[in-house]
């Protein structure tokens, strides 16, 4: 395996984000990686909104949510002896992830990846395939198991 000598892990909390977490954080301490975790609060407008389905975090409490997701994820790291920088940003996330690349320069971008439906793709109006034409560094993309073993 390739050395990666700086690693940006992106994180949200979801079931597949906590497990890309996990997966890069292992992946930065065998390589002793400089490590970034970047948060993105997206502020695209989502369509089933509309159709009257209430968010599970109100609008206004949206920025500290994430910046709290963002907190749990650092603190996550440090606890597995990561030292890691984190970066909070609002906006789409292709976009943001790409700009983070730009501008890090890093080695792997680590993200987690839920799987969807056409319909439900083509309903959000997302097409997150996207990101890979757009950064110039390895991305390993994880994506949870369909159904994770209770803890034992």
């Amino acid at each position: 395996m390739a050395a990666f000598g700086r690693i940006l892990l992106c994180y949200d909390a979801s079931r597949e984000g906590r497990r890309a977490l996990r997966e890069g954080a292992h992946l930065a301490l065998e390589c002793q990686a400089e490590t970034h975790l970047l948060a993105v609060l997206d502020t695209a407008p989502q369509q089933w909104a509309m159709a009257d389905i209430a968010f599970a975090v109100p609008q206004d409490n949206a920025e500290d949510t994430a910046r709290e997701i963002l907190r749990e994820g650092v603190e996550k790291l440090t606890t597995m002896g990561l030292v890691a920088r984190g970066h909070f940003v609002v906006g789409r996330p292709v976009d943001e992830i790409a700009r983070y690349c730009e501008v890090l320069r890093p080695d792997v971008v680590v993200l987690g990846h839920h799987r969807r439906g056409v319909l439900a793709r083509w309903w959000d109006g997302r097409d997150d395939r996207l990101l890979l034409d757009r950064v110039s560094c390895n991305v390993l993309v994880v994506t949870a198991p369909e159904e994770e073993p209770a803890p034992a």
